[in-house]
C-alpha cells in the first residue's frame, strides 16, 4: 500500500509540512500519538513522527519534519502525487486531556509541530492556554499564526532577538511560573536540552510538567528496545509507555547520550544521499 502525499509545503529552510493519504490513521489518531514512516517501503529507514493534525473526512494526516538526515531529506524531495512507502500508526499513548485550568505550552523549533495538536485539544477542553514558542532565529519559528489563533496569550522568543523577545524559552516560563496563582500544568516539547532546562524551572515552582520524547525508534511496538529511557529510576520504552512522561522524572542526560549513538552513520548516509541528489539533478 502506498501513502500518497496530497499537499507539500516548506515552512522554513529545512522544515517541511506534508499531508498524507492515510484514512485509517486519520480516523483513529488522538493528540500526542505518532506514526512510524519510511520514504521507501523496500529499504528505507523507519522514523517516528508525531501527527501534527488530521482530517478524518478527507482521510489525511499532517506531518511536519525537519530535514536533518537521509530519510527526512528523501521525504522532503517527494512531490505532491508521490508517496511514502510506509506509514504505521497511530502509536503511543494519547495525551491525557482534561480541564486543568491554566496550561503553559512550550515549544522549541520543530517541537511546535507535535505541540500544536496538544494545545488545540487543551483549549477545546476549556483550559486557558499560554503558549511560549522559541527558536534560534525568526526564520525557524513555525506555526506561530496557528498558535496565536488558539492561545489566550502567546510569547515568542528567539536566541538572536530577530523576532519577539531576545531570550530562551526558560525566561518567560520562569516568569509565568512565578505568578500567583501558578499554572496548573506545563507541556514542553522541543530539543532534549531545552526540555531538560524547562523542567528544572517548573520543578522549582512545583508545576506538573509533561514532555514528549522523540528518541531513536525502529519498530514502535516495544520490541527493539532502541527507544528506552530512564524515568523515575525505571526503564521505560517511549513507543509504548510514552511518548509523554513526567518531565521531572526523566533522565535527560542519559537520553542525550543515547541520541548520539548513530551520529557517524547518519552523517555518512546523508553525504551519500546528497551525492545521489546531485546525480539526478536535484539542487
Amino acid at each position: 500500500m502506498l501513502y500518497r502525499i496530497v499537499a507539500h509545503k516548506q515552512l522554513s529552510d529545512n522544515v517541511f509540512q506534508i499531508d498524507v493519504d492515510a484514512p485509517l490513521v486519520a480516523r483513529a489518531r488522538k493528540a500526542g500519538q505518532f506514526v512510524i514512516v519510511s520514504s521507501d517501503a523496500a529499504s528505507g529507514e523507519r522514523i517516528p513522527l508525531t501527527v501534527a493534525g488530521a482530517d478524518p473526512e478527507a482521510g489525511t494526516i499532517r506531518l511536519i519534519f525537519q530535514r536533518v538526515g537521509k530519510t527526512t531529506a528523501a521525504m522532503a524531495d517527494i512531490p505532491v502525487g508521490g508517496a511514502l512507502g510506509y506509514v504505521a500508526g497511530p502509536l503511543g499513548r494519547p495525551t491525557h486531556i482534561e480541564k486543568f485550568g491554566t496550561v503553559v505550552c512550550v515549544g522549541g523549533g520543530i517541537g511546535n509541530a507535535p505541540l500544536l495538536a496538544i494545545a488545540t485539544a487543551m483549549k477545546e477542553a476549556g483550559n486557558r492556554v499560554i503558549t511560549i514558542l522559541g527558536a534560534r532565529t525568526q526564520e525557524l519559528v513555525i506555526l506561530e499564526d496557528e498558535f496565536a489563533g488558539l492561545s489566550d496569550d502567546i510569547i515568542v522568543v528567539t536566541d538572536d532577538g530577530s523576532h519577539g523577545r531576545k531570550a530562551l524559552v526558560t525566561e518567560p516560563l520562569k516568569e509565568i511560573c512565578s505568578r500567583d496563582p501558578r499554572p496548573n500544568l506545563a507541556v514542553v516539547i522541543g530539543p532534549t536540552i531545552m526540555m531538560k532546562f524547562c523542567c528544572e524551572v517548573t520543578k522549582q515552582f512545583e508545576v506538573p510538567t509533561q514532555v514528549s520524547l522523540n528518541t531513536i525508534m525502529v519498530d514502535g511496538t516495544g520490541m527493539c528496545g532502541g527507544c528506552r529511557v530512564e524515568v523515575g529510576g525505571k526503564t521505560k520504552f517511549v513507543c509504548v509507555d510514552g511518548p509523554e512522561f513526567d518531565g521531572h522524572q526523566v533522565n535527560f542526560d542519559q537520553m542525550m547520550r543515547r541520541m548520539t549513538a548513530y551520529k557517524e552513520l547518519e552523517k555518512r548516509e546523508m553525504e551519500q544521499y546528497q551525492k545521489h541528489r546531485c546525480k539526478i539533478g536535484l539542487k
